[in-house]
């Protein structure tokens, strides 16, 4: 199981408000926002009031500060292309960081866990993995969204399914790998917007431990070479394998 090394604690003593649910929700699509894809111009403009600087506590330099928006848009996005997409990068994407493939047990993992939940995965201008960072964050933000609801309905038993199922994503993926990760992204990036937003993800992740009472090993480790696993096998290799076939193509396959 992979979340063997978890200890999931008690359910919180007191319940939040639907609008504390609902600022929760926020912070977690902030920090969505800056890796499900190139940060756009609306999304940095946000982030560029002093208010949200004052709030969020971040503490940019002016290469992020005192650039006009459209270069700023230029540069983060030959900055996210160099940090998450090409060789030598760090995706952040759970499977890699935890087994060094894509397409791993985290993938499936919380693959079947969206479909029970009836997350479904909107792509957007790129395709994305399901155990990719931003995702696993817009996740937990619709079902803090849907906890919010459910009090507001009065359907307490649902809000705690909710936050039960909350608990365990944190124990079986979040917590596995998003402190390292954003230990190493911080340590790695050249600009202060991804310095700032992997602070802030890493203390995010600290205090959402603390409140949901989870303790889980921090498996990252904040590696930056992460060895290669054993690839997993989509079939029985027990049986007969026929690949003469469209749909034995298909289904026999390995993923690397």
């Amino acid at each position: 199981m992979q979340d063997q090394n978890a200890a999931l604690m008690e359910p919180m003593e007191d319940s939040l408000s639907p609008l504390e649910l609902r600022a929760r929700a926020g912070y977690y699509q902030l920090l969505a926002g800056a890796f499900v894809e190139e940060p756009g111009r609306d999304y940095l403009a946000a982030l560029r009031v002093p208010e949200v600087l004052a709030e969020l506590d971040l503490q940019f330099d002016t290469d992020f500060t005192g650039v006009p928006l459209d270069r700023l848009q230029d540069v983060l996005a030959c900055e996210y292309a160099t940090l998450f997409t090409t060789s030598g990068g760090c995706p952040p994407v759970e499977s890699s960081r935890l087994t060094g493939r894509f397409q791993q047990e985290p993938f499936h993992d919380v693959k079947a866990i969206y479909q029970r939940c009836g997350f479904e995965l909107q792509q957007a201008r790129f395709a994305v993995f399901e155990d990719q960072l931003g995702v696993e964050l817009t996740f937990v933000a619709v079902l803090l969204e849907n906890q919010a609801t459910a009090l507001e309905r009065g359907d307490t038993a649902a809000a705690k399914r909710l936050e039960k199922e909350i608990k365990r994503f944190w124990a079986s993926h979040l917590g596995r790998w998003v402190r390292g990760y954003a230990t190493l992204l911080e340590r790695v990036t050249e600009h202060s917007f991804y310095r700032e937003i992997a602070r802030l993800l890493r203390d995010f992740a600290e205090a959402e431990l603390a409140l949901l009472k989870v303790k889980v090993d921090d498996v990252d480790g904040g590696r930056e070479a992460v060895p290669k696993s054993e690839i997993n096998v989509l079939f029985n290799p027990d049986e007969p394998v026929c690949g003469g076939c469209d749909h034995g193509k298909q289904e026999n396959r390995v993923v690397a």
